[in-house]
């Protein structure tokens, strides 16, 4: 009994162990369940935590005082009631756009056009009175949602920040963004155009009585087109550009009224010259063949009557006019045409019986040049005087800018140029001095140094450094847009010179070498599998460099190709550019195809990595 006793106790002592052990198990089990629920929401009880405030502030304006939120709304709505009226009109704004960039409606329906530009004007002016009022609004509804603590705090402060900064910057500057420059500036082309095409030269009508000399008819303008003008005029005016139409009325009239008389001039004095006079002379000749010593005297006498001193005092009397550049161009048609004669005033006018018009002529040449030199010298000095103006307020070309580039432009030109250095020529060697076109063309240069020794001092007199840019912008595309394929274009560009421009040329020519044959090295190992599209990417590369180059070329190349060492500088032709562009990304004879180049796996990473590497190539020969 004993035994069995001993027995049944360790069998209850098995089980109870056995018991402990299970329950050890479970609540080993169960601590583990509960690390790993804990570690599981420990991420998300933390994002809860980060969200509470927000959402405490999200329901804080729920929380606020009835009377607060009812009135709220009123208020709300009463501040944003100016600010849609103002988004309206900036609609409206917009929608004027296409008629007002319309240029062929300037010209078909100038009194459409202008009622549209009204419009705008009008739209602009309620914008700039109502802008601020509206922003004023705004921040006061800001202000008083802030201080009730109506909305969240950080959404409060942030539209503060950004009503702070609408009113502190010049935003409502350009409230039409660039468009009503845009509409004055197809007005100032149609004046323009107006005056070119109704501005034709005047007209001479002799007496009837045919004793007195010929009037002078005006040239007269449609009294339609004085009335556009008249309109186009106004609007500008009130809009601060009648400087503008002034010069641009002065140009076109100016030189109605006084180019058409020179060269009328010009025209009567050789066919004087060639035709009357000289058969006079030879009528005189035969006459008194037998008595030839009165012959000269009876000749002067005619030629007197004929007018030829009348001639001579009309060439003085252009040339004491008051002095101003256009005025030098008439005078080198002056003295162009008298040069032309010179031969012949010498063999009509030679004898001593016509001592008097070879006193007359030699006095008209020396006034003409003397006034055409002292003209020309006086440009630089001019040039110089202007810098001490004050830049354009809007930024915009400054007068002198696009005047002095144009006239150099015409200087520089045939026949002009040629007349100039012989004008110039002659009254340097009165003084023992020489002169020849090298020197013309670097005394244009000079004036073309001062002028931009007047942008950079126009550039920094502003407070804005963002005008200053503007402004070399505008004066740069000026440039670009006027003089591009002129003579004056080599000198707006390398106005250091032609030594300067030599050398930039051939720094810009041997860095193009540098970059393309790195380009075409590395790029010339790749493939394109397919033909058509390696011909159509080619093309697309082909079209981005070689009209680029050829231009260059045409335009710079003679400067470095006549230098000793311009194979080291042009190492293409444009042709040749073509050829070697046409073989990039071709399969290469005999190359084998490798198994591994049908490999799927990761495929979207290499089809994009390859595309990446060829657009990043091309962006290289921009």
């Amino acid at each position: 009994m004993g035994a069995s006793h001993d027995a049944e106790g360790d069998q209850e002592e098995a089980r109870r162990m056995a018991s402990l052990l299970a329950a050890r198990r479970a609540l080993r089990a169960g601590l583990e369940k509960s690390r790993a629920l804990s570690h599981a929401l420990a991420p998300r009880l933390e994002a809860i935590q980060e969200r509470l405030p927000a959402m405490e502030a999200s329901v804080r304006p729920i929380r606020a005082p009835r009377e607060a939120l009812a009135t709220a709304g009123p208020n709300i709505d009463r501040a944003v009631g100016p600010a849609a009226a103002v988004l309206k009109v900036f609609d409206a704004v917009h929608g004027l756009e296409p008629p007002l960039l319309d240029r062929a409606a300037v010209a078909a329906d100038l009194p459409g056009y202008l009622a549209v530009l009204a419009q705008l004007e009008a739209a602009l002016r309620l914008l700039a009175d109502s802008c601020g009022l509206a922003t004023q609004w705004l921040a006061d509804i800001v202000a008083y949602l802030g201080e009730r603590r109506l909305a969240d705090a950080r959404f409060v402060a942030g539209l503060a920040a950004a009503l702070d900064r609408l009113r502190d910057s010049a935003a409502f500057a350009d409230l039409d963004a660039g468009l009503l420059a845009a509409a004055l500036d197809l007005l100032e082309d149609e004046f323009r155009r107006l005056l070119k095409d109704h501005s034709a030269p005047l007209a001479m009508k002799d007496p009837a009585g045919g004793s007195d000399p010929p009037a002078v008819v005006p040239s007269r303008i449609p009294a339609s087109v004085v009335y556009k003008l008249s309109l186009i005029l106004d609007r500008l005016a009130g809009n601060g550009r009648l400087d503008h139409c002034s010069s641009a009325y002065a140009d076109a009239r100016g030189d109605t009224a006084l180019s058409p008389s020179v060269e009328r001039w010009g025209r009567h004095l050789e066919f004087a010259v060639h035709h009357l006079l000289e058969a006079e002379r030879k009528l005189c000749v035969a006459v008194f063949e037998r008595r030839p010593e009165a012959a000269p005297l009876c000749f002067a006498e005619i030629a007197a009557r004929a007018g030829i001193l009348d001639f001579l005092n009309f060439g003085r009397a252009l040339a004491g006019v008051k002095k101003d550049p256009i005025k030098l161009l008439r005078l080198l048609d002056v003295f162009d045409c008298l040069n032309k004669l010179r031969l012949d005033f010498n063999r009509l006018f030679g004898g001593k019986a016509c001592v008097e018009i070879q006193s007359r002529t030699r006095e008209l040449v020396k006034t003409v040049v003397d006034g055409a030199v002292e003209i020309f010298e006086e440009l630089l000095v001019q040039v110089e005087l202007q810098r001490n103006l004050p830049p354009p307020v809007d930024g915009g070309v400054p007068r002198i800018a696009s005047f002095v580039a144009k006239y150099c432009n015409q200087l520089l030109d045939q026949p002009y140029r040629s007349v100039l250095t012989q004008v110039i020529t002659i009254h340097r060697s009165w003084r023992k001095e020489v002169f020849n076109d090298k020197m013309l063309v670097d005394a244009v240069l000079s004036i073309v140094k001062t002028l931009e020794i007047n942008f950079d001092t126009w550039s920094k007199a502003y407070g804005d450094s963002t005008q200053s840019s503007l402004l070399m912008m505008n004066i740069h595309w000026h440039f670009f847009k006027h003089l591009k394929g002129t003579a004056g274009e080599g000198l707006i560009m390398f106005s250091k010179g032609r030594a300067t421009a030599r050398d930039l040329v051939k720094q810009r020519l041997k860095s193009f070498n540098a970059s393309f044959d790195e380009m075409f090295q590395k790029q010339s190992k790749w493939v394109i599998s397919d033909r058509d599209l390696q011909q159509k990417t080619c093309h697309l590369v082909v079209q981005a460099i070689v009209p680029v180059y050829r231009s260059f070329m045409q335009n710079y190349g003679p400067l470095v190709e006549q230098d000793v060492s311009a194979s080291r500088y042009v190492k293409y032709s444009a042709d040749d550019l073509d050829k070697k562009l046409n073989t990039l990304f071709l399969a290469k004879p005999g190359r084998p195809m490798r198994a591994a180049s049908f490999q799927i796996k990761n495929s979207d990473d290499k089809i994009t990595s390859a595309m990446t590497g060829l657009y990043r190539s091309a962006s290289t020969l921009k």
